[in-house]
């Protein structure tokens, strides 16, 4: 009988090669990009259906249910924000950066209208509860002016990398 050699596998591939072929992962890639942007476009359907039953249902509708229509709209935009950068990545195959930067203005933007809802329509609030509702839509407002100004680097480095 004769003794065969096998090379080990590191010894088979070269640097630039891999065990599992790039298209077979790129495919997989695709698909999996594929699935989530139907998943992410059944929520948003979903959550629009939500808001629109609940601005029907809610009383009053001046002011809780205008709230909650706003705080729910916002919600769907940041799904369909999420979506669009999936669907990016899909394409051109990279993520966009001004995608989940404008994502991070939304949310906070989001969560300062809210808490500003919250305030006005407590009736009776704590020293304490209306300082920490203070201290949080400040820090929410320096995160939104961050996230702007980062927005605009992102953009300007853009614009400047295409003029070279």
């Amino acid at each position: 009988m004769v003794a065969m050699k096998y090379k080990s596998v590191k010894g088979l591939l070269t640097k630039d090669e891999s065990l599992i072929p790039a298209t077979f992962i790129d495919k997989l890639e695709d698909i999996v990009h594929g699935f989530l942007g139907i998943v992410l476009f059944v929520i948003s359907v979903l959550a629009v259906g939500y808001t629109l039953q609940r601005l029907i249902e809610t009383r009053p509708f001046f002011p809780l249910g205008m709230i909650q229509g706003i705080n729910d709209i916002l919600f769907i935009i940041i799904i369909l924000e999420i979506m669009r950068t999936v669907i990016v990545r899909f394409t051109d195959g990279i993520f966009q950066l001004d995608s989940f930067l404008i994502i991070g203005v939304i949310a906070a933007v989001r969560h300062i209208l809210t808490v500003g809802a919250s305030l006005t329509m407590e009736k009776e609030k704590t020293t304490e509860y209306f300082n920490r509702s203070l201290i949080e839509m400040g820090v929410n407002t320096g995160i939104v002016l961050a996230l702007v100004f980062a927005l605009f680097l992102s953009r300007s480095a853009r614009r400047n990398s295409a003029a070279k």
